[in-house]
């Protein structure tokens, strides 16, 4: 088929599909309200979740690279944007509810520390020695759930129960032996399509940036990238052709492109065979298959898992970026001591949960809640750095 062509077909599917998540079918809200006259559900679980502080404070946490780089770089928030984006756009290729995905998309980096994965690694190392952990799914969920408090009749943001499954559940599944306090979300079944979605869109939009960062950042180099990606070289050799008097940097931008094309393509087509094949035609069916049903062909799935490697092996490991992580480990590592020891330095709405609850869940949550400036703020404040 034509490009054209594809892409009628994609926006002709603009009534939701069966498999799909129907609003009028929500599980609904831990505390019942009454319905808005011009919002749907979905859509006021959106927006909740885009006013929070929670959602504002990612503007100022590390994806790959701090702001000593730069700040044209992706933070937690511009990146959370792109994969809003991109799954919105699958959602509607695929007939699934955008309204669903969207809230989903926004909310699925909420529960994240400072400093992204490094700091999440560094405070479940912490945890560990508690015999408890940090995991950033469950930490958004009681984000959306207790810590923010904007309502006068119920605490947290009270989400619909679909919300709250897709934030479980979007990228892992838990089980409910050793986690008995997620049991309410149905954790032997799949989620929904729409949160399915997300994981496979993070993964789409936080490759491509990253490629995209690091080539700005200089530490990839373009002959680097094609020699240690192949699909991307094969989508470059003939821009190289086409564009070879335009600046490296447009050609390295429409190879860009075109790779999260192929990969965004490739997942909707995809699914929508699998789906058919199986005869998946209602959530039900979804929640009670064995394995998640959207993803990449195998083929696609090679070419980008080649890419994590690359990104692994040239860039998360470069000396550059190890020096930057391991100074974000021992200032994390610090300020957790010292709050563990001076607890009654924590602010003291925080001091005050301290008194009913252990004091390095409380502490973990405090710095699992601050921004990277906060952070780096609070250390030199307590320890001089």
């Amino acid at each position: 088929l034509s490009n054209r062509s594809i892409a009628m077909r994609y926006w002709k599917a603009r009534h939701l599909a069966s498999y799909a998540m129907r609003v009028e079918k929500t599980q609904g809200r831990r505390f019942p309200e009454p319905p808005h006259p011009y919002r749907n559900e979905y859509e006021r679980d959106r927006d909740r979740i885009l006013h929070s502080r929670a959602f504002r404070r990612l503007e100022n946490k590390t994806q790959v690279f701090t702001r000593r780089y730069s700040d044209h770089f992706r933070d937690r928030l511009t990146h959370t944007l792109e994969v809003a984006q991109i799954s919105r756009t699958m959602a509607g290729a695929l007939g699934l509810n955008g309204d669903l995905v969207e809230a989903l998309a926004l909310a699925h980096d909420v529960g994240h520390p400072p400093f992204g994965h490094t700091g999440e690694a560094v405070l479940d190392r912490l945890m560990r020695r508690y015999g408890d952990r940090f995991d950033h799914n469950l930490h958004a969920l009681h984000i959306v759930e207790h810590f923010e408090q904007k309502y006068a009749e119920f605490p947290g943001l009270n989400l619909t129960f679909e919300v709250r499954e897709g934030i479980i559940k979007h990228s892992r599944s838990y089980g409910p032996d050793e986690f008995p306090e997620l049991r309410e979300y149905r954790l032997g079944e799949q989620p929904p399509l729409e949160a399915q979605l997300i994981d496979v869109a993070d993964e789409i939009a936080y490759n491509c940036a990253d490629l995209d960062d690091g080539y700005e950042s200089k530490l990839l180099t373009l002959e680097l990238i094609r020699a240690g990606v192949p699909l991307f070289d094969r989508l470059y050799r003939p821009i190289g052709r086409r564009y070879a008097a335009m600046p490296e940097k447009l050609r390295f931008n429409e190879a860009l492109k075109r790779l999260m094309d192929t990969l965004v393509t490739d997942v909707i087509d995809s699914t929508r065979n699998r789906l058919r094949k199986l005869g998946v035609r209602s959530v039900a069916k979804v929640r009670c298959h064995p394995q998640r049903l959207v993803g990449a062909r195998p083929r696609l799935k090679l070419e980008n898992r080649r890419l994590k490697e690359f990104l692994f092996r040239r860039l998360y490991s470069h000396p550059e970026v190890r020096a930057e992580r391991q100074k974000i480990v021992t200032a994390l590592e610090k300020l957790f001591q010292y709050f563990m020891k001076n607890p009654r330095s924590l602010p003291p709405s925080t001091f005050e949960r301290a008194l009913h609850e252990p004091v390095q869940r409380v502490v973990c949550d405090y710095l699992a809640g601050m921004t990277d400036h906060y952070l780096q703020g609070r250390y030199a404040k307590y320890l001089g750095g």
